[in-house]
């Protein structure tokens, strides 16, 4: 192996260090805030007016997953995150090659769990020390954010499972762009607004709005308490 590839070599894990680094600092709270609010607020504009394809909003997500390996140190977790997110993008791939069968529903329930796991991720470096910042306070903005994607792949399952979860109006496909409303009612019902202007039909959708209007109301309580506590904790050192 030559000098220069040796040096790129050096140059590419010297990268990877600082990448992964970088998702384990109260910064990378701001950064992935970023991206929830794209996720969350912009990418269903563009969905509806700008003609968003497959592909870029599944990209979205996969890299939101593919942090999600970079936030802990602990072997298992990383183990079981790249697992979960290896699956989630072959599952993708085969939904766009030329196989002859429906990855959609194994692909959601993936990546249902992957949320799950990259919600805990977060909650535990939300709380891995009695360190209190601005950046704590964003990455508990950032867990009710992932709360809320993470319920509008739920509302998703529903509707592909019992064919009705959500009415109002919608022009539901069954494909990536049905983001725009499931994310929008899942607002809806953590903020408990309740414009009415969508509403659940199904049993289990209605039970999913329930428990979405009561996260959203007992998450900002429990967090607040939380980080009042471990404040006054300090105060008191």
């Amino acid at each position: 192996m030559g000098q220069n590839e040796r040096g790129n070599e050096k140059e590419v894990k010297s990268v990877g260090y600082s990448f992964k680094n970088f998702w384990m600092t109260d910064s990378s709270f701001s950064v992935l805030f970023v991206i929830l609010v794209f996720t969350v607020f912009i990418l269903p504009i563009l969905i509806v007016y700008g003609h968003m394809g497959s592909i870029f909003i599944n990209s979205v997500f996969l890299f939101l997953f593919f942090t999600g390996i970079w936030s802990s140190k602990k072997p298992s977790l990383i183990a079981l995150t790249t697992i979960l997110f290896i699956a989630q993008l072959s599952l993708r791939l085969l939904r766009f090659s030329s196989f002859d069968f429906d990855f959609y529903l194994g692909e959601r329930f993936v990546g249902i769990l992957n949320m799950i796991v990259f919600i805990g991720l977060n909650i535990r470096q939300l709380f891995r020390n009695d360190r209190i910042t601005v950046y704590r306070v964003i990455g508990a903005v950032n867990v009710y954010l992932l709360v809320a994607i993470l319920g509008a792949f739920v509302f998703e399952i529903i509707q592909i499972l019992t064919g009705s979860a959500i009415e109002g109006g919608l022009n539901i496909s069954g494909n990536d762009e049905d983001f725009a409303s499931y994310i929008y009612f899942s607002m809806v019902s953590m903020t408990t607004v309740g414009f009415g202007d969508i509403y659940p039909v199904q049993i289990m959708a209605k039970m999913q709005a329930v428990f979405l209007s009561m996260t959203g109301i007992l998450y900002p309580t429990v967090i607040i308490a939380k980080l009042v506590s471990v404040s006054n904790m300090l105060e008191n050192k």
